[in-house]
């Protein structure tokens, strides 16, 4: 792969060599052209005299090197993406001038044109290590420096950094051929932004363009006014005109709710949120400048269980000021105490400060079946992971370090108490402001608050792979109660360790009052060990079920005991409570996943529910495992009459469901994924829907539901690239444009797939979210006879991706072109040879393809036992 991959131990010695303070002086020139923009940086620090270590940079071309006062010939100095710093003395300037790529990839600098007004956008995207696509500099997360940014920019855009503007000053100089699209050239200004405060350099970020803006202002708990800005596209702004106070407002209850818990003021000058296109991520947490996805612009209709996203995310990247920000890991193997730190307490924001009470069912239903998903592969690894180099780093984004690190810190501050907890955070933020810390510093923190011992736990929870399992086993006597109720905990062989967990027993009837299914008694309890008894629960009566970790206390699958399994399948859309429907749910899904449950039972178990479900997110997973069941899990033979029995369900309840509601919405949008070439009633659903000739009563035909029902008629054959061209006539946007691509490589022809595959690996103008959406429509077409010519053609095009692409743009092909409805036993057989032949692969590589592959012998473990059923 292109670009120049950092060590764990490379790290180190060049932290060994160059001292701190360091400062960074960077000039932009956004005003060459497409392609292009110029890059001068002059970093100042000390160092180890005699010494010698690099800079980190990726450019098209070093035109000038100097190192305190020396030229030096950038033929020799500069290669490999590194620029070498021989000789160096105790106190060091070096100025790099340098001519940099935009890039179409989300990475680095990423350049986006808006067809629909002509408008050039720009943005940064720096971590993991990227802020080396823009100027030289040493980019790792412990070599902290100070920053002052100057950017020339045409005069009609807005130019935003992680501090405030100190100045902008109008020049004579004329913006390039090419640089603002199809718009004329115009004069440039200097935009000159404030000196920042220490900070990691993968945190640095620019933004440039004629955004949209709001503004408004938040009193912080330490008087000072912060400015807070939000910004988008000028094709989105009405559309976002209709968001931005409700953003705002919760953008400040994550102030209050973050000062009031931590006790820790927000520390920066300002806070920005940018809605930026054709973004790889949900957002990321630059220092004073958050840049979010622009699809969190809600121009249609969108679930509740996104718009909910939306709300945690904010209030996850406003997090990350404080978690990541101003305390940052010292090496990425502590990426956890980042992002599982914003993940738990950005759920609990959302519970306790918005309107999403039901925030932790959510997490639940999305997060931890993530978590529970990945900890199940041969590729799991300990929340506190080992990252050998930047490679490694890229591939831990994953539910581990995310949700089953936020998984375990709910738990531990349950453990632990909540107050003791946040003290602990609190001294743990405040010794360690603007620095770098490690996991056995906030370890030593909360054990001084706590006074708990924490290093058997960490060993336990951080520090081990896999996930166990807890069992119900129930002794009744003959008059309905309980003689003794025990807990079977089990590890995999894999990662043979048992924990202890803090967590509670719940039991659950039904109301008489109102026929649901209630909790009516609930024991708190530590379970260590193989066997744990329940004590508080002899000479109770046996409820209708036992849910064991009710309210989701901590991190392990369950099995039911028989009377308990048979009333959740039955019963499971009687529960009141949000909280232990997605416990319960998830328990069935797991053990539909392992092979226990059959997948009719948890389809037909599924469509009880989706009936009376409320809440989205937990209603979203439903419906995206019950396809997962119906399409891959069930029995081959049984397989088609399973899936028209999915659809006409579907399609029953979606005109059942309340108008205009997120169920009805979810139900419609569901049904569209369970086309088949030859169903007229389905063709007719789905034509009638467009043309309107098909009504739900409150369904708005608005328009990404409109390109929902192109695609779906794609992947049938009704619709072919004639009439996927004329939709997008009707209207060319940045989003349309991806739906098309979508469209055009659903289609359910040979023809459809040669085109998706050779534009997916090919086409270097396609964007990275045209390519993922190219690859996801190559892929989705549920037809064995189209995927299967490509099982081959994947494991031989591996290592060409690999080589060629980025690595954003080699994951998302590698996830994405991977031919999953090919027979699962050859996808299993060609990707062990390839796996065998590859030993020696980077381990990320490795990673990806082993995914990919244990999926498929999941596949086809789980269709066999329900094929002998």
């Amino acid at each position: 792969m292109p670009g120049a991959n950092l060590t764990r131990i490379e790290a180190e010695e060049r932290a060994g060599i160059v001292l701190k303070p360091i400062h960074y002086t960077v000039a932009l020139d956004l005003t060459v052209g497409a392609k292009n923009f110029g890059s001068t940086s002059t970093i100042e620090f000390d160092a180890t005299p005699g010494a010698a270590t690099f800079l980190d940079l990726i450019a098209d071309e070093v035109s000038a090197i100097t190192l305190n006062g020396q030229a030096l010939d950038p033929a020799t100095a500069y290669a490999d993406s590194r620029i070498e710093l021989p000789n160096l003395a105790e106190h060091n300037t070096v100025t790099v001038t340098a001519l940099c790529r935009y890039s179409n990839t989300g990475e680095g600098l990423h350049r986006s044109v808006d067809p629909s007004d002509g408008n050039v956008y720009l943005y940064s995207q720096f971590e993991v290590p990227d802020a080396r696509r823009v100027y030289a500099v040493f980019d790792q997360p412990d070599l902290k420096a100070t920053f002052d940014f100057s950017v020339l920019a045409a005069s009609s855009w807005i130019v935003t950094s992680n501090m405030p503007v100190k100045s902008v000053t109008a020049t004579d100089r004329t913006t390039a051929e090419g640089t603002l699209g199809d718009h004329e050239a115009e004069t440039a200004k200097q935009w000159t932004f404030e000196t920042t405060p220490t900070m990691s350099s993968y945190l640095t970020a620019i933004c440039a363009g004629p955004y949209a803006e709001w503004h408004t202002a938040y009193r912080n708990e330490d008087g000072r006014v912060v400015p807070m800005a939000q910004y988008c596209r000028q094709s989105l702004a009405d559309a976002f005109a209709k968001d931005v106070d409700y953003l705002f407002d919760i953008t400040k209850k994550g102030f209050a709710f973050y000062d009031k818990t931590w006790g820790v003021p927000y520390p920066y000058a300002k806070f920005d949120q940018i809605y930026v296109p054709e973004y790889n991520a949900g957002a990321m947490e630059n220092i004073g400048m958050v840049t979010i996805r622009d699809s969190y612009v809600f121009d249609s209709k969108v679930t509740d269980a996104l718009a909910e996203r939306r709300v945690v995310t904010v209030l996850h990247e406003l997090a990350h000021m404080w978690f990541g920000d101003y305390v940052t890991m010292k090496w990425w193997n502590d990426l956890w105490l980042n992002e599982s730190f914003a993940e738990f307490t950005s759920t609990l924001a959302t519970a306790e400060a918005t309107e999403w009470h039901d925030a932790w069912a959510t997490f639940c239903s999305g997060e931890k079946s993530w978590a529970l998903r990945q900890d199940q592969l041969s590729t799991t690894h300990p929340i506190v992971a080992p990252i050998n180099d930047l490679n490694d780093t890229y591939v831990n984004f994953d539910g581990i370090t995310y949700a089953k690190g936020a998984s375990v810190l709910k738990q531990l501050a349950f453990y632990v108490g909540r107050d003791k907890f946040f003290q602990g955070i609190n001294a743990y933020l405040n010794k360690h402001a603007y620095s770098n810390a490690t996991l056995a510093d906030l370890l030593g923190e909360l054990e001084a608050t706590s006074g708990r011992d924490l290093k058997a736990w960490s060993a336990q929870w951080l520090e081990q792979s896999g996930i166990n399992t807890i069992t119900t086993q129930v002794k009744t006597a003959a008059d309905g109660t309980i003689e003794q109720l025990s807990l079977k905990q089990t590890a995999p062989i894999e990662h043979p360790v048992l924990r202890s967990h803090r967590l509670a027993v719940g039991f659950y009837n039904e109301d008489p009052a109102t026929g649901r299914i209630v909790r009516t008694d609930r024991f708190e309890l530590d379970v260590d060990g193989e066997t744990t008894v329940v004590a508080e629960a002899a000479g109770k009566a046996r409820p209708l079920l036992i849910l064991v970790n009710d309210d989701d206390l901590t991190y392990t699958k369950l099995r039911f005991d028989d009377e308990s399994l048979k009333f959740a399948i039955e019963n499971l859309h009687r529960f009141d409570d949000a909280l232990a429907r997605a416990v319960i749910w998830l328990a069935l899904w797991d053990m539909t996943r392992d092979g226990e449950l059959a997948a009719t039972e948890f389809v037909d178990t599924t469509l009880r529910l989706l009936a009376t479900e409320t809440e989205s997110t937990t209603f979203r997973y439903a419906l995206a495992c019950m396809s997962t069941a119906a399409w891959h899990y069930t029995a081959p033979l049984a397989r088609a009459s399973v899936i028209e029995h999915v659809a006409a369900e579907l399609w029953k309840l979606a005109s059942a469901a309340p108008a205009g509601s997120d169920q009805q919405f979810q139900l419609a949008t569901a049904y569209l994924g369970y086309g088949e070439e030859g169903d007229e009633a389905f063709t007719a659903n789905a034509k009638g829907l467009l043309d309107g000739s098909v009504k739900l009563d409150g369904l708005d035909i608005d328009n990404n539901f409109t390109w929902t029902l192109v695609n779906a008629l794609a992947s049938v054959n009704v619709f072919g690239e004639a009439d996927i061209d004329a939709q997008l006539a009707k209207r060319d946007t940045t989003e349309n444009r991806e739906f098309a691509y979508g469209a055009r490589a659903v289609r359910g022809t040979a023809d459809a797939k040669a085109w998706a595959w050779d534009q997916a690996l090919n086409n270097d103008e396609l964007t990275n979210s045209q390519l993922e959406a190219v690859a996801r429509g190559f892929a989705a077409t549920p037809r064995a006879d189209l995927a299967e010519p490509y099982a081959e053609r994947y494991f031989a095009t591996v290592d060409w991706i690999w080589e060629h692409k980025t690595f954003h743009m080699a994951e998302a092909l590698l996830e994405g072109l991977y031919p999953g409805y090919a027979d699962p036993a050859a996808l299993v057989e060609l990707g062990n040879e390839w796996l065998a032949s590859h030993e020696t692969a980077d381990n990320a590589l490795q990673r990806i393809i082993r995914s990919n592959v244990e999926s498929s012998q999941r596949t086809l473990k789980v269709r066999d036992f329900n094929a002998a059923l």
